[in-house]
């Protein structure tokens, strides 16, 4: 039996709250998420622990990993706009990331970063299309779009729960190698999630390409497309394990997707220009708050390493584990409950705009530092801190996030004109790219210079760092909140 064809207001016109489509995409980027944070926190701990990096060097080697994931998703969503549609682009970028998690998996020593290219490349493809790919769901002035985004974010948060305490825990208490193995077998997982329910999506996500172009034509843009990324391996092999080109490679990449879409623009109207310019300030603060935030998988996750109790409350539990897992748990709690609270507000015309909640995020990312650096308070004389405040923090972090992190998804699909949506998705995570490089070189920055160090000095070099971004965030919190009569007039009627 033929599957049935699903029209774009078939799918459009859902009932109720959220079209079914949302939940294939949940289930889809969940297992992607489970993935992606179990890699990403189990990086630094797997290099300072069986690649013998020092912890300066660790961050730094961090921070370039993480830059690239991020920049490729700009990448990605700019083939996906031009040439393989957003359906291809997950499929292409699935079977690279299974790739990599099978090739580390091999040889996790020798062939890491050989697999970390892999996933590189794959996650650029599949994790901007994705989140284009949900707001195509919604016909343009649907008031449902944010609760659609705010579900996504929760599967998003789901997989980095189990996937943030699993993976790093069986990394460390058994075995490196099956660790890895898992990213291979849960992006299998997630694969077959997709494609059993591909044709559901009708025509969102299908090939850009002009219907009249000649099928060979079409068939050598994608081929060109697949082995171009492949050839690309070995030039970010190259600029990965050499921290000078990544520099390079992100002193280059920002300002050439700036022009990019400086270009693009001209196609637009002043409205949407205005709107454009609106997004644009979004992203450059969400640099910021990431380079912040981002320390979660950099320096504290060696604080967690090296200078945190193994018990929570008296239970005993893995404090790597509490840092790759604490944040995203809270935002399953708490979501829900703040997704209401703007409604509450809304009710009553005193939500505050999307400017003012990204200066709130700030604001809490600063006390959430502050709880960080009031660790050392709780020190005993070897440097090991309690991992009660340490969660703590995490807990106050997550209403930052909340304030930031859900609508800026949102945000990008509603300022975005629908031709380069998948552009300015792309956009938002080299934002992200840009705020893991500077995580990175922070991160350095923070890290004692004597790779001897012992934990009490680790943790003073640390706190004092921690410390020093809280002023930076409450700062930036303030000039957000100055700046939101500006850009709410370029917002030109979004919120």
């Amino acid at each position: 039996m033929a599957a049935p064809e699903y029209a774009i207001e078939q799918i459009r016109d859902f009932p109720g709250k959220y079209p079914k489509q949302l939940w294939y995409l949940f289930g889809t980027e969940m297992w992607e998420r489970f993935c992606f944070y179990g890699m990403r926190g189990m990086l630094a701990v797997f290099m300072v622990t069986q690649l013998g990096l020092d912890d300066k060097a660790a961050n730094l080697q961090y921070g370039a990993i993480q830059a690239f994931v991020y920049a490729f998703t700009f990448i990605g969503g700019l083939f996906a706009d031009k040439i393989l549609g957003f359906q291809k682009s997950l499929f292409w970028g699935a079977i690279l990331m299974i790739t990599g998690g099978f090739t580390i998996a091999f040889s996790p020593k020798e062939l890491f970063y050989v697999g970390i290219c892999f996933s590189i490349i794959g996650t650029g493809f599949f994790k901007p299309n994705i989140s284009t790919m949900v707001g195509l769901l919604y016909k343009e002035d649907d008031e449902r779009r944010d609760a659609g985004f705010g579900l996504f974010y929760a599967g998003i948060n789901l997989g980095a729960l189990l996937g943030g305490y699993l993976m790093v825990w069986i990394g460390k208490e058994y075995s490196w190698r099956l660790a890895f193995a898992m990213v291979g077998v849960v992006m299998i997982i997630s694969l077959i999630n997709f494609v059993r329910h591909r044709h559901t999506f009708g025509p969102i996500g299908l090939s850009p390409l002009h219907p009249d172009l000649p099928a060979s034509r079409r068939k050598a843009l994608e081929m060109a497309t697949y082995v171009g990324s492949l050839l690309s391996v070995p030039i970010i092999l190259k600029m990965v394990t050499h921290t000078a080109y990544t520099d390079a490679f992100m002193a280059a990449i920002g300002p050439a997707a700036l022009l990019y879409l400086g270009w693009e623009m001209r196609n637009f109207d002043r409205q949407q220009n205005s709107r454009l310019a609106a997004a644009l300030v979004f992203i450059f603060f969400s640099v910021v708050f990431w380079a912040f935030f981002e320390q979660s998988g950099g320096s504290l996750s060696l604080f967690a390493l090296n200078n945190l109790k193994a018990s929570l409350f008296g239970l005993p539990i893995d404090p790597n584990g509490i840092n790759n897992s604490a944040n995203s748990l809270f935002v399953i709690i708490f979501s829900a409950p703040v997704g209401l609270l703007w409604l509450w507000l809304a009710k009553r015309r005193a939500e505050p705009n999307s400017i003012l909640k990204f200066g709130l995020g700030f604001l809490l990312l600063a006390l959430a530092f502050y709880t960080f650096y009031a660790t050392i308070y709780f020190a005993n004389p070897q440097g090991v801190t309690s991992l009660e405040v340490f969660t703590l923090a995490y807990f106050v972090i997550t209403f930052g996030e909340l304030c930031l992190s859900p609508i800026g998804l949102s945000l990008m699909t509603k300022l975005s004109p629908r031709p380069i949506q998948g552009l300015m998705m792309g956009m938002w995570f080299l934002a992200s790219a840009y705020g893991q490089y500077v995580a990175g070189l922070l991160g350095a920055g923070m890290s004692s210079e004597d790779p001897n160090a012992t934990p009490l000095v680790k943790l003073t070099a640390y706190t004092a760092g921690y410390k020093q971004l809280a002023i930076y965030a409450l700062v930036c919190g303030f000039v957000l909140m100055a700046l939101s009569p500006l850009v709410k007039r370029l917002m030109r009627g979004v919120n």
